[in-house]
């Protein structure tokens, strides 16, 4: 069971109590790291920065964050961990507005979907990559957006994947993953390069083929019909079809190249499985949906002995 929980109870560590977080971009995943990390008792005092008063205002009532500011040196300069929950096109921006109004030891992470862009705009902004950035990715969220959607439980048993460089600093990694353990969430480490085609894989590709779907099936002149009728099927493979356009729209840029190249491998293949429609080719049609439906029950398997309660914590290790 990672530290900070035991059967549930968030545990206090104090030798790692934040004094001041920082959220930048309370919606669904800032909200709900909020929310967590308060419910575990990890951090005195949590602020909020965005541009919608409304969102931030709902922030506070849901009681996500204690306090927000529109500007942010009044909620930055005093933060001991700033969390950076944008979309990935908004980085450079925060970044050069936040590096004239933190100190060195201001620890910084993010939760963006791609991480090698992420590491050369901080590079890129401070002129070398600072040692308290601890770039960060939580494999978890809904279709639903918005601090409003936003809940302590998101990271709970979820995989979070820490990227690391050569110069991070040991005690910001270790900070930074005390909070995303306080969560529940489990913290694994790889290189940002491999993190970004293996998320490219798992989660990039489904989302540009759900989008694809459903905008390919909503041009059809039997719209309404297709729509009425659609199955289950339809609604589990489709529903992250509901997630944040600018998100994925930033996603898919700042990763083209791994996405590119998973894309031209479902092509090849759908290819391959087109030809043997058209070629009535009943064995190379069940060779595929066979192999298929075996990697699929593997992955069930894996996903059930990870969600049983024994099982939290134990894939853990970096």
């Amino acid at each position: 069971m990672p530290r900070g929980t035991q059967f549930g109870i968030s545990i206090v560590d104090l030798s790692i109590m934040i004094n001041t977080l920082c959220i930048i971009g309370v919606g669904l995943i800032g909200g709900s790291f909020a929310h967590a990390v308060k419910r575990a008792g990890q951090c005195k005092r949590i602020v909020g920065y965005g541009r919608n008063k409304a969102s931030l205002e709902k922030a506070v009532a849901l009681g996500a964050i204690d306090a927000f500011s529109l500007q942010l040196d009044e909620v930055a300069s005093d933060a001991d961990v700033i969390l950076l929950a944008t979309p990935l096109g908004a980085m450079a921006d925060i970044m050069t507005a936040l590096k004239d109004l933190i100190s060195e030891d201001t620890i910084i992470t993010d939760v963006g979907s791609a991480k090698a862009c992420v590491l050369d705009s901080v590079a890129r902004v401070f002129g070398s990559m600072p040692q308290n950035f601890v770039a960060g990715h939580p494999i978890a969220g809904t279709e639903n957006s918005g601090v409003e959607a936003a809940f302590p439980e998101l990271f709970a048993n979820r995989r979070v994947i820490l990227t690391p460089t050569d110069k991070t600093s040991k005690k910001a990694l270790a900070t930074v993953r005390h909070l995303w353990e306080s969560t529940g969430a489990m913290v694994t480490q790889m290189d940002a390069k491999h993190h970004d085609e293996v998320l490219a894989a798992t989660s990039h590709l489904p989302h540009v083929l759900a989008f694809t779907l459903v905008d390919t099936l909503a041009q059809l002149s039997e719209r309404q019909e297709i729509f009425e009728y659609a199955a289950g099927g339809f609604r589990d493979f489709t529903r992250i079809a509901s997630s944040d356009p600018l998100m994925w729209q930033d996603i898919c840029i700042d990763n083209k190249n791994a996405i590119l190249k998973v894309i031209q491998a479902f092509e090849d293949n759908l290819q391959k499985l087109k030809q043997a429609i058209k070629n009535e080719d009943s064995a190379s049609i069940r060779q595929v949906f066979q192999s298929a439906k075996q990697a699929r029950d593997e992955y069930r398997l894996k996903l059930a002995e990870q969600d049983r309660p024994d099982s939290i914590g134990k894939n853990t290790s970096s």
